[in-house]
C-alpha cells in the first residue's frame, strides 16, 4: 500500500482521538449510538432497519465532527468574541441538534412498535 495512504488512517485515527478524548457530546452521541445498536439485535430489527440506524447514527457522528471543526477554526480565526464568529458557531450546533433530532424520530419510528408487541396484554 502507497505510503500516503496508510498515513490518511493515522491521521484519522488521530482526528477521532482528539475529538472523543475533548468532545463531551460525541462521547454522548457514540453511547447513545451503540445502545441503538445493542437495542436493535434485542429486538430483532430488519437487516434494513439496522442500516437506517447505522447511517443515522454515522450521520449525527459526523455532524457533531463538522460542528467541532467548524468551531476551532473560528477559535484559530477569531480567538476573542465576535457576533458573527458565535452565530457561525450556533448554526453548526443546531445543525447536530437537527441531526439528533431526525436520529430520535428515526428511533422512534423503528423500535416504538416492536417495544408495543412486547408489552403485556
Amino acid at each position: 500500500m502507497p505510503k500516503k495512504f496508510i498515513r490518511s488512517f493515522k491521521y484519522a485515527r488521530a482526528g477521532m482521538k482528539h475529538i472523543v478524548t475533548t468532545q463531551r457530546n460525541i462521547r454522548i452521541h457514540l453511547v447513545a449510538g451503540l445502545l441503538a445498536v445493542l437495542a436493535a439485535f434485542w429486538l430483532r430489527v430488519s437487516t434494513v432497519e439496522v442500516a437506517i440506524l447505522a447511517l443515522t447514527i454515522s450521520f449525527v457522528i459526523v455532524a457533531e465532527m463538522v460542528n467541532t471543526a467548524i468551531e476551532e477554526t473560528i477559535n484559530l480565526a477569531q480567538p476573542g468574541e465576535h457576533p458573527l464568529a458565535g452565530m457561525i458557531k450556533n448554526i453548526a450546533a443546531a445543525a447536530v441538534l437537527t441531526a439528533a433530532f431526525a436520529s430520535l424520530i428515526v428511533g422512534a419510528l423503528i423500535f416504538i412498535p416492536r417495544l408495543i408487541e412486547l408489552w403485556p396484554k
